[in-house]
């Protein structure tokens, strides 16, 4: 994961927990708020990676019943050791493997946000979320207007407020901090919506941004 990645993803932790008092932190609130945040990452990874520990072992007994029971190994002396059978790949099975696979990717990703805020010599990472978190506390009625303009047939006020979070750190980065390329800012705003939100928000989300791109001169 790349640091800015990091940072963006970290920006989004913490948007998620000010917006209704965004107005009243200051830079040293916004501080306090990632360490906690990246507290919370690493609890919740320790956490999920627990659970699919479980369900892994839980899948492990139900696969070695499976195989000492098949036929094959029924049939065979009673003390020969269990010889290998085809397994059946249940839907069931493929669920619980797809869950897993999901747990562990978000996990790696928590674990790295973690370790780049932490290791960081120059804290490039959290000077980068909290930067943008500070942009958005400057900026946010205006961040509001540009997505409820841009958002037709949409109330801001019942957006999935993931969707404005990820909507208000591309807008930041498209309108007031400009450092990054137009296509990286897009493709990782929707990396966090299909990450963090709902099946439909990344093609709202492109949408959005596209318009505002457009009208703005960006492209």
């Amino acid at each position: 994961m790349q640091a800015r990645r990091a940072a963006r993803e970290l920006a989004f932790i913490l948007l998620s927990q000010t917006d209704k008092d965004i107005d009243k932190l200051s830079k040293n609130d916004f501080s306090n708020i990632v360490v906690k945040s990246v507290r919370t990452l690493c609890s919740n990874a320790t956490d999920e990676l627990q659970i699919a520990l479980g369900t892994l072992m839980e899948y492990k007994a139900k696969i070695t019943d499976y195989v000492a029971n098949h036929e094959t190994n029924l049939s065979r002396p009673i003390n020969a050791e269990n010889v290998a059978v085809p397994v059946v790949m249940s839907d069931e099975l493929l669920e619980k493997i797809e869950h897993m696979i999901n747990v562990g990717e978000k996990s790696l990703a928590a674990l790295e946000i973690a370790e780049f805020t932490t290791l960081d010599a120059q804290n490039d990472v959290q000077k980068f979320a909290i930067d943008i978190a500070l942009k958005c506390k400057e900026n946010f009625d205006e961040l509001n207007n540009i997505i409820q303009k841009y958002a037709r047939n949409w109330d801001i006020q019942r957006l999935v407020t993931m969707d404005k979070n990820i909507l208000r750190i591309a807008l930041i980065e498209l309108l007031y901090i400009k450092q990054t390329p137009i296509k990286v800012v897009v493709d990782e705003a929707l990396e966090l919506a299909k990450k963090y939100s709902t099946d439909d928000s990344t093609t709202f989300i492109n949408g959005v941004l596209a318009k505002v791109i457009v009208d703005y001169g960006l492209n």
